[in-house]
């Protein structure tokens, strides 16, 4: 995968999709609450090596706020030019990074690789990795689920097993970008039918 290609699909889907995006004078700027887009720029600290014990660095994912440990096989790392490293639960939360940190040029990213068989998966770098598209395998925070796998072998007999399309990392981030509208509509009914049946449980 060619970073600056990344960064000019990143650009152009923000472009569409209506995502706000951040610069490093307003990355500046104090946030006083939830509810704007300068929540999401990564305010971990800069780190070379995000990629060692990243479950233990970067336990929830700050767009959604999910366990990427219970998530381990759909998680993904982005270290942006500057060592800052954003860690997230899907590649649709990775997409909404890559959108908002237009400023920022993604140095490596990783994703959770199906292909082994540990129990929590490791990553491996996406420009490595064959991902699985649109498969009966049940998404992450989207309808069309995209699962990485470092061996095409095991991409290929994931897809003989669930269907779907093999593609490569900008395929995969294409479809998230594609997809998110409804992928968003259905997370946002999912969590106002969560809290109506936290409030009618309350309530009995």
């Amino acid at each position: 995968m060619k970073r600056r290609d990344l960064l000019k699909l990143s650009l152009a889907s923000a472009a569409v999709g209506g995502l706000a995006a951040s610069s490093p004078a307003l990355a500046n700027q104090a946030c006083p609450g939830d509810g704007t887009p300068m929540q999401f720029v990564p305010k971990q600290a800069a780190d070379p090596k995000p990629d060692e014990n990243d479950l233990g660095k970067f336990p929830k994912c700050p767009y959604c706020g999910m366990d990427r440990k219970m998530f381990h096989h759909s998680r993904m790392l982005i270290q942006y030019s500057d060592d800052l490293p954003d860690g997230t639960c899907s590649i649709h939360c990775a997409a909404i990074s890559l959108s908002l940190n237009l400023d920022r040029d993604p140095k490596a990213i990783w994703a959770g690789d199906n292909a082994s068989s540990a129990e929590i998966k490791p990553l491996v770098e996406v420009d490595k990795a064959s991902f699985l598209i649109g498969s009966s395998i049940k998404g992450v925070m989207s309808k069309t689920s995209k699962v990485a796998y470092a061996s095409a072998e095991a991409a290929r007999a994931a897809q003989a097993a669930s269907g779907g399309e093999i593609g490569d990392f900008d395929k995969a981030l294409l479809a998230a970008y594609t997809g998110m509208s409804q992928d968003v509509a259905m997370i946002r009914k999912m969590r106002a039918e969560r809290r109506k049946k936290m409030m009618e449980e309350k309530k009995g």
